[in-house]
């Protein structure tokens, strides 16, 4: 093999090597965002599950030294599980009896007598 070839198997290698530390790193993420599943619902189970077995099972987009599929995945989920949470926290910190939303930007809701 010439010279060239083996740069570009190292930077190959060195790609790939990246990709997967990426992967596991999101994967890391996502598990110790299981804690949220109960108050998030089925929605949040879902992209979960989802997204983990997607990242396990072996059938890809891309072949499997490449793992940016499965870092696309592993983030979108970890996005949609954080928006989730904070909706979640948002109405939980809602006192009874306020709205669902804020009052329009220069309209103040007025008391019906």
């Amino acid at each position: 093999m010439s010279r060239e070839t083996w740069i570009l198997v190292v930077l190959a290698a060195i790609v790939a090597l990246a990709t997967l530390v990426g992967a596991v790193l999101l994967a890391v993420r996502l598990v110790r965002a299981r804690r949220l599943l109960g108050a998030l619902g089925a929605g949040g189970k879902v992209a979960f599950y989802g997204a983990l077995i997607y990242t396990i099972l072996p059938v890809d987009v891309l072949p499997d030294p490449i793992y940016l599929d499965d870092m696309g995945i592993l983030a979108g989920a970890l996005l949609y599980l954080g928006r989730l949470a904070h909706r979640h926290r948002a109405a939980q910190r809602r006192l009874p009896g306020q709205p669902e939303s804020p009052p329009e930007q220069g309209r103040l809701r007025r008391p019906v007598p």
